[in-house]
C-alpha cells in the first residue's frame, strides 16, 4: 500500500470521530476499490429483540466505502468528495454477532463528480449480499469549498 494510501487508511479508522465510534476497519483499500468492517455489536442494534443491525448503519458503511474509493483515487489531500445522492437497497436483514463487510468500487470519476457501487455481506459469507448501494459524490479540488 502507497503511503498516501496508508495515510488515507489512517484517517478513516483513527482521525474521523464517527467511522472510530463505530468500529469501522479498513480491511482493503488500492485506487479505485474500498473494503470496509464494522463489528456488529448490541450497541448497534435497531431491534434488540431480533439482534437485528440498525439500517443507518448499512447506509453509512456503504456510503463509507463508495466515498473511500473515490478518495482512493485522489493525488492530492486537498481534493475531497461529498454525497450528492445515496441510494441503498436492503436486500436482508443482518443479524446477530459478527460484522457486516462492505465493497465501494468507483464507476466514473469525473471532473466534478463521480459514482461509486456498493455491496454489503456478513462476514464469513461473501456470497450473500445483504444491501447494495450506488452513490454519487461531489468531487471537490483543492480550493473549491
Amino acid at each position: 500500500m502507497s503511503e498516501a494510501l496508508s495515510k488515507l487508511k489512517y484517517f478513516w479508522e483513527q482521525a474521523s470521530p464517527f467511522q472510530r465510534l463505530l468500529g469501522v476497519e479498513v480491511v482493503a483499500l488500492e485506487p479505485g476499490r474500498a473494503v470496509l468492517r464494522v463489528p456488529l455489536t448490541p450497541q448497534l442494534w435497531g431491534d434488540p429483540k431480533r439482534q437485528a443491525l440498525h439500517g443507518g448503519v448499512t447506509a453509512t458503511i456503504i456510503d463509507s466505502a463508495g466515498g473511500l474509493a473515490c478518495f482512493s483515487q485522489f493525488t492530492s489531500a486537498q481534493q475531497r468528495a461529498a454525497t450528492i445522492d445515496l441510494r441503498t437497497d436492503y436486500l436482508l436483514p443482518v443479524l446477530g454477532e459478527g460484522a457486516l463487510c462492505c465493497e465501494g468500487v468507483v464507476v466514473r470519476m469525473g471532473g466534478r463528480v463521480a459514482v461509486s457501487r456498493m455491496r454489503a455481506w456478513v462476514e464469513g459469507d461473501e456470497a450473500h449480499t445483504v444491501a447494495t448501494g450506488t452513490g454519487v459524490y461531489h468531487v471537490i479540488r483543492g480550493g473549491e469549498r
